[in-house]
């Protein structure tokens, strides 16, 4: 059996993202950072800090998602993609997630993954 014991709850990560066209959906008449391209930048600060910690053959795959995309960020916008590992259970793990521009928080909420053999 694989040991997992480097993936522990309380760890954060975050990454810095400059808003481009291709975070955008232009449903209205100025681009904004749509909610498909915000969560993925969740999972992606997500298994980017637990996959480093896996032995190798193995990753993480997400398998829920829970978040509110509460505020616009235009094409320029300087976002921060920030996660939070709330729980560890075997192979199952709970993340915080949230994007902000500044003080303003544009997307919060939570997601799971879990630890998967290749």
């Amino acid at each position: 059996m694989a040991n997992f014991e480097n993936v522990k709850a309380g760890m954060t990560s975050e990454q810095v993202v400059a808003v481009d066209q291709t975070l955008t959906v232009s449903r209205t008449m100025v681009p904004v950072l749509g909610t498909p391209m915000m969560i993925g930048l969740m999972e992606k600060v997500s298994a980017d800090l637990v996959d480093r910690l896996l032995p190798r053959n193995y990753t993480t795959v997400g398998y829920e998602v829970n978040v509110k995309h509460k505020a616009p960020a235009r094409i320029g916008a300087q976002i921060k993609v920030w996660c939070k590992l709330l729980e560890v259970d075997g192979r199952k793990l709970l993340f915080e997630v949230r994007v902000t521009e500044g003080d303003m928080v544009i997307g919060e909420g939570f997601h799971r993954r879990t630890i998967i053999s290749l």
